[in-house]
């Protein structure tokens, strides 16, 4: 069975999936973009696998991306299974399409869980649902994608969970103390103080000055809240730091590869992501969730972000569920997890053992799952 599977690019969290799904299925994979969406760090850059593959040249106009060689590559391949993720205003209806015109099964790929409510995207809404609606089966990153696509007239029994996840084997990996107090002499934090961590973009939609002030209100000079990452909301979040007189009690420490992540999260006593609605977009997931639990790091996430809302941050077994936007909140589940060793522990050994489960044969699974529904229907 042939299976083209249509995605804007390989992130570096997603080589192993795509390397995981082509040994069960004859996957060719097609990536339409560049790497310039505005919420990918370009500093990641893009990637490949074991896999086979092909990066389509293409051009933009407006916000659209074009790659002309696309129909042809997915019409002569002559493929049996059709994957499209949820973007790319020219490849989603093109895929679509193709699939429709040669009689074979089209798969949606989505982590969407909520209505985006910007002028764009509730006049395209009719079409995505329309693609909600007829897709042969959707693939969905958890329970709170499903139950969102039920709601917009989606037949439960089309719907399969690939839960997100990231190569575990690679965060999971034993990280020496000499390497924890080698960062910890780089960002100048003294090796008994705690360390409050966040890491991915600094961008409105992660909430980060409800973060800045919940960890204010603290007065903790045994704690150095760290800010891992590049955005546009930087400046906004060094003015509010001054404000807030936390001085040597914040790092904003830049952009971090994610080959050099890992001892960040080794060193954190807890990892924050206190995401926040926007009309442009709600967490998907937040995959610095999965990765920062295979440290055995408890997590605090607002009850917008996507691993929190799909069921992997657990309220009380492996961190901690927080209202959005409310720093309050947010400012005591830091205090118990700060305060309280034993529960930080076990916070930590549930992370541990809950992410060991959450790997990506269990994603792919999902995706298997789907391709026999579509073919056996047939």
């Amino acid at each position: 069975m042939k299976i083209a599977f249509v995605t804007n690019i390989c992130a570096h969290y997603r080589v192993k999936t795509f390397e995981t799904l082509a040994h069960y299925h004859d996957v060719y994979y097609y990536f339409f973009s560049a790497g310039d969406e505005w919420y990918w760090q370009q500093q990641h850059g893009v990637r490949a696998g074991n896999f086979r593959h092909e990066y389509l040249p293409g051009f933009r106009v407006g916000y659209t991306r074009i790659t002309p060689t696309l129909p042809w590559k997915l019409w002569k391949g002559r493929y049996d299974v059709y994957i499209k993720c949820i973007n790319g205003r020219f490849a989603l209806p093109l895929t679509y399409l193709v699939a429709r015109l040669r009689r074979k099964p089209f798969i949606l790929w989505t982590g969407i869980w909520a209505r985006v409510e910007t002028p764009v995207h509730r006049l395209l809404f009719p079409f995505t649902r329309y693609i909600y609606r007829h897709a042969d089966a959707i693939v969905v990153y958890g329970e709170h994608v499903k139950r969102y696509l039920i709601s917009e007239g989606v037949s439960p029994q089309r719907i399969f969970i690939a839960p997100h996840a990231v190569d575990n084997e690679a965060y999971s990996r034993q990280v020496s103390e000499e390497e924890k107090l080698t960062l910890r002499r780089k960002l100048n934090i003294a090796e008994g103080q705690k360390i409050v961590l966040y890491l991915g973009r600094l961008e409105e939609v992660k909430g980060l000055p409800y973060l800045l002030e919940a960890f204010a209100s603290l007065r903790r000079e045994d704690t150095v809240l760290v800010l891992a990452g590049t955005g546009s909301e930087r400046p906004n979040l060094e003015q509010l730091a001054q404000q807030k007189d936390l001085g040597e009690r914040i790092r904003l420490v830049g952009y971090v590869a994610p080959e050099e992540t890992t001892p960040y999260y080794a060193a954190a006593h807890v990892l924050v992501l206190p995401s926040i609605t926007t009309p442009y977009v709600k967490e998907l997931w937040g995959l610095v969730v999965n990765e920062a639990m295979n440290q055995g790091v408890p997590v605090i996430a607002s009850d917008v972000v996507g691993a929190a809302a799909g069921g992997l941050v657990q309220h009380g077994v492996n961190g901690f569920v927080v209202p959005e936007r409310d720093d309050n909140a947010l400012a005591q589940a830091l205090e118990r997890i700060l305060n309280e060793p034993s529960l930080r522990s076990e916070l930590g050994q549930n992370a541990r053992r809950i992410i060991a489960k959450w790997d990506n044969e269990r994603m792919v699974y999902g995706f298997r799952q789907a391709v026999d529904y579509v073919t056996e229907k047939k």
